[in-house]
């Protein structure tokens, strides 16, 4: 259900959350074209004949605590029978072929168990989000009646209700949030209810094929011998899956229930996949018979593993979906630290965007983030007083460093390693850095303060010279100074006692940083009515959200998987291709896993257009290269993301006119709020 609003904006507690209109679908697209997704045609045209409904559900509700116990459910993938190896072309299909499996994402609602009389009870608005290579596979069940149990049976998917629903209306932390699920198509409508991706390569080299059979291009990876990639998004309501599996489970307090998903069997359960040129990939278009297959092989791929009695469960350690935990499972208690008179700051968001995890323990107030743009501009943060944060990262240019070298030079003249991030709408990241070593914005604030190659100061002189009362200039134009600032009383103004320390110069920088949200460039002025595209913009928006897919006679640009939704950004890592070896490891620095070499955080491609140069070393100076890259230049490795993977040596082939249509379309995400050209001076609040 839509949450109700009252007037174009809607205040959810101390965020005001700007309301604009959804995208229109007339003048996106034809009907066979970008625009309408297969959900919508087939609902339009009343062809939702086939979705598999639940039997009459008892929904639980007002069982007392005394009479009700909890399941425990883990979720572990398989591969015939054995642990699934993630990230290893090395698992043999019935097809002859060897895969890996790179992600494996799903969601899962309406959890029934029937009992003895044949009647299903089951939670209402029950969701959870699985994300097995990542390690997210856990999820509880509570209050379910005490009694004997015979089978259990859920939804691989939401129901039509559910995927026809405003994606923005959910909390952050729910599973269908599309910011903790990463299984929203965006501007098409509705959720990819299973997400698998990987690698794969013949067991044995095939026999060379007439060239008449390949027709415009080889199969993709055939001249380096690198694996291929496969894509399988199943979506849209008629491949909602129903899994059912006999149980004996008696309840009473607390159970664990163990399945598998076998992703062998995700193969061959009932069709056998077979992988090849142009049939590595779906997206549940209408008509197409491999998401068909695929839905009845998953149903079948889920298997019981073991059933038991959990008997401590108050001290069992486990994973929740929906919230954090602490080890011992109990709701972590978080104390917000803010002055007893701070004044909540009013953050504008696009109704849109989904609602962030803002963090508990540090609320946004207006001193907080005067406090944190003061700080963002003090040259005093450096070794020598010579950089502040704003000298690598303008903010009338989202964040990206205006000097435009490929990196940024430190505060003693260092070359710094990696292209200058920009910085806006990080409320909607779940990790920091081009390598994602930090996990919180607090915890990446201070790293570039310490780093011997950027500002190089410690933090114990950073805290001295803020108790100080120095006159110093703290723009970014050396000329202009600002009057002494007394952060002692702005620090007592934001957080109470005037007391600085290291943790509180994180928070305000924190503060500061979640309040640089972009949401008002051209294309959103054309979802709100207020513009339209231009032919050749409008020729881009529809090659950035159409997949490259010629078994199915789709010829776009394949964009939006990495860059797709209203952010225009993923929460993943990704090797896109611009080495066949590497210089910087990437996550791989973070992780010390193999899989992660040659990968780097998918960045959002709003304000591109002002945030050059490109890529993590910056080695395009356009955005005419960076398109040219991706339609010519991709270098084969063993790390290259499965959805670039998939498409022919090079990548995906684009003409002169379609490549100069695309960079159109990128240059109407610009918002001009971030691209003021004005110096900015911190100021004394």
């Amino acid at each position: 259900m839509k949450p109700e609003i009252r007037n174009p904006n809607r205040v959810v507690g101390c965020v005001k959350v700007e309301h604009s209109p959804r995208l229109r679908v007339s003048g996106f697209g034809s009907p066979s074209g970008f625009g309408f997704s297969p959900r919508w045609r087939a609902v339009a045209a009343g062809r939702i004949s086939d979705f598999k409904r639940f039997a009459p559900i008892l929904f639980l509700s007002g069982v007392s605590a005394a009479s009700a116990g909890n399941l425990e459910v883990e979720i572990v993938p398989r591969f015939n029978g054995a642990p699934l190896v993630f990230d290893s072309v090395t698992n043999a299909t019935a097809a002859d072929q060897t895969i890996s499996v790179t992600r494996l994402d799903f969601l899962l609602s309406n959890f029934a168990l029937r009992r003895e009389d044949g009647v299903w009870l089951g939670p209402t608005n029950w969701f959870a989000c699985v994300s097995a290579r990542e390690g997210r596979a856990s999820f509880r069940v509570e209050g379910i009646p005490a009694g004997h149990y015979e089978a259990a049976r859920f939804h691989v998917g939401v129901t039509p209700e559910v995927n026809q629903s405003d994606p923005a209306q959910y909390p952050p932390g729910h599973p269908l949030n599309p910011n903790v699920n990463g299984l929203h198509w965006g501007w098409a409508g509705g959720y990819v209810f299973m997400a698998i991706e990987g690698n794969w390569q013949e067991r044995r080299p095939p026999a060379r094929r007439a060239s008449n059979e390949n027709n415009a291009s080889q199969r993709a990876g055939s001249e380096t011998g690198a694996p291929s990639g496969f894509s399988f998004h199943i979506a849209n309501d008629p491949q909602l899956m129903t899994v059912e599996l006999p149980v004996a489970l008696d309840i009473g307090s607390t159970n664990a229930l163990r399945l598998a998903v076998d992703v062998a069997r995700i193969f061959d359960a009932r069709h056998r996949i077979t992988l090849a040129e142009n049939a590595s990939a779906t997206h549940s278009r209408v008509g197409d018979p491999l998401a068909a297959q695929l839905r009845e092989n998953i149903e079948r791929a889920f298997l019981l593993e073991s059933l038991q009695r959990v008997v401590n469960a108050g001290q069992a350690s486990r994973l929740s979906l929906n919230s954090e935990k602490s080890e011992t499972g109990a709701t972590p208690v978080l104390r917000p630290l803010v002055a007893p008179n701070a004044a909540p700051y009013r953050l504008t968001l696009s109704a849109l965007f989904p609602r962030p995890a803002l963090p508990l323990d540090n609320p946004l107030t207006e001193e907080g983030v005067a406090l944190g743009r003061a700080l963002f501009n003090d040259k005093r943060l450096s070794i020598n007083n010579s950089q502040s944060c704003s000298s690598c990262h303008d903010l009338a240019d989202a964040g990206a460093d205006q000097n435009r070298g490929a990196v940024s030079l430190g505060a003693e003249g260092q070359a710094g390693r990696r292209n200058a991030m920009p910085l806006f709408n990080l409320a909607w990241k779940s990790s920091f850095f081009w390598d994602g070593r930090a996990a919180t914005l607090r915890e990446q604030v201070l790293q570039p303060i310490q780093n011997p190659t950027e500002m190089h100061e410690t933090l114990t002189n950073v805290v001295a010279k803020l108790n100080g009362r120095a006159d110093l200039p703290v723009s970014q134009d050396a000329r202009q100074r600002v009057p002494a600032t007394d952060y002692p009383a702005l620090f007592a103004r934001a957080f109470g006692p005037p007391e600085i320390t290291a943790d509180r110069i994180a928070r305000a920088l924190e503060q500061f940083l979640l309040t640089q949200v972009s949401h008002s460039s051209k294309f959103d002025q054309v979802l709100s009515g207020e513009a339209k595209l231009t032919g050749e913009e409008q020729r881009g928006f529809e090659l950035f959200h159409t997949e490259y897919d010629p078994r199915r006679g789709q010829f776009g640009a394949d964009c939006f998987h990495c860059h797709g939704g209203p952010l225009f950004q993923s929460q993943t890592f990704a090797n896109n291709g611009l080495d066949a070896e590497f210089k910087d490891p990437g996550r791989y620095e973070a992780t010390r896993k193999d899989a992660d070499k040659g990968k780097f955080a998918v960045p959002s491609l709003r304000n591109v257009e002002v945030t050059e140069p490109y890529m993590h070393d910056g080695r395009f100076k356009t955005l005419e290269e960076v398109v040219a890259h991706y339609s010519a230049g991709v270098k084969r490795s063993a790390t290259l993301d499965p959805n670039i993977a998939k498409h022919p040596d090079g990548g995906v082939p684009l003409s002169e006119v379609d490549q100069r249509a695309l960079v159109a379309f990128l240059k109407t995400l610009t918002d001009e709020q971030f691209h003021a050209k004005t110096t900015t001076v911190a100021t004394t609040p």
